[in-house]
């Protein structure tokens, strides 16, 4: 009877022991993944277009030989700065100075002639009163001086004529700019191209201004299309052109420290290409850009209106198209559509699919879900360069971070 009472305590406590380890401890639940996130708000942004063109000389002009000859020499350094009038080549004159002495030599025996018929008319005029002479005699010294005065005027305009190719001889300059290479060494003859018609004289050199250059580019009809619909809908403030900026970013990528302004835009589509011709007029003061150099450029076509500027790792894409991530009501993920085709600074114009105030994940974006919970903390510029690197390579499956345009 004792040993029973002993062994129902036993009993008792081990089905208590195996009571205890039958229970399963309680699992706790993991914290909400934090993210780093933007408030949206509205604001106006420029309207860029990266494009490219080639520059040009603001003024060029080649100078060629008017006058055929043997080239004599060269009076300028070549690649130097001239002035409009100055002396480049010379010509061999000797043949222009002969035809000049010719001609001058025949107006001076017309000219002796005229003054000889003037004598003859006023003469016989005196001796007509007195029966001497006949009216038809004084009509014929009129007509024969009449006939001088033309004559004289005749070689007047050979001489001229004579002087201003004896003047080719001597090339200047056409206008201020920079001299370029000799294309014709001395001693080789040059023509005025006069033997074949449509052909022009000889090159000599090109003579450059660049001072100032032209950059020319084109932008896309559709674009430009697009931006007008844009406009009538009071979205797009579009710039006047003569106050539409351009940026040249040079071969190593920094920014020209000058701005272009637009000059020119055409008023008709190239049917091969869909683009409209553009040109803006760029200050060069210092000759750091030369002719025919090809850049890369943004152009300021205008100011967008209501939009948000969010960082550019925080946007994903799918086969969807283009959204965003934000922290709504009660910490949930929630996914917003959006529309995305313009940047500027690091940012993309967000035109549509946002509201003021949504909260955007811009850090933090591997470790959410739509639908799922978030701890939102304020998002801070410097944690895009270490932080977004993981984001972009652990990204949801189905989401890609977008490419920048």
């Amino acid at each position: 009877m004792k040993s029973s009472l002993l062994r129902t305590p036993v009993l008792c406590l081990s089905l208590l022991a195996l009571s205890a380890c039958g229970k399963k401890p309680e699992q706790q639940q993991p914290p909400p993944p934090q993210v780093g996130v933007i408030s949206a708000h509205s604001q106006s942004a420029p309207l860029t277009r990266d494009t490219s063109g080639r520059l040009s000389a603001y003024y060029s002009a080649n100078v060629t030989a008017r006058v055929s000859g043997v080239l004599l020499k060269r009076t300028y350094t070549e690649g130097s700065a001239v002035k409009q009038g100055q002396l480049l080549f010379e010509i061999d004159p000797a043949f222009y100075q002969a035809q000049l002495n010719n001609a001058l030599s025949v107006l001076a025996q017309d000219q002796a002639t005229l003054v000889n018929a003037k004598v003859t008319v006023d003469r016989d005029h005196k001796l007509v009163p007195n029966g001497y002479v006949s009216q038809q005699q004084v009509d014929n010294d009129e007509a024969v001086m009449r006939s001088a005065i033309a004559k004289v005027k005749a070689d007047e305009a050979t001489v001229a004529s004579a002087r201003v190719n004896l003047s080719y001889t001597k090339v200047t300059s056409p206008i201020d700019g920079i001299a370029g290479q000799q294309q014709v060494t001395v001693g080789a003859t040059v023509g005025n191209g006069t033997s074949d018609v449509g052909s022009g004289g000889t090159l000599l050199t090109t003579v450059q201004q660049i001072d100032q250059l032209y950059v020319n580019f084109t932008i896309s009809a559709a674009d430009l299309s697009t931006l007008q619909q844009q406009q009538s809908k009071g979205s797009v403030a579009l710039t006047e052109q003569n106050k539409t900026t351009v940026q040249i970013v040079q071969a190593d990528g920094s920014k020209y420290g000058q701005l272009g302004t637009l000059d020119f835009s055409d008023v008709s589509v190239n049917s091969n290409t869909g683009s409209i011709n553009l040109r803006a007029l760029l200050p060069n003061p210092k000759h750091q850009l030369l002719p025919g150099l090809y850049v890369t450029l943004t152009v300021n076509l205008g100011q967008l209106n209501n939009v948000y500027l969010i960082p550019q790792q925080a946007l994903l894409r799918d086969s969807v198209g283009a959204y965003l991530l934000t922290v709504g009501q009660g910490d949930k993920v929630v996914r917003k559509d959006v529309n995305a085709s313009n940047s500027y600074e690091g940012n993309w114009i967000i035109t549509s699919g946002l509201s003021a105030g949504d909260q955007v994940i811009v850090t933090g974006l591997q470790g959410v879900k739509e639908g799922g919970p978030a701890k939102a903390t304020p998002w801070q510029p410097s944690q895009s360069a270490t932080t977004q690197a993981g984001s972009d390579a652990k990204a949801p499956a189905g989401q890609s971070a977008g490419n920048k345009q």
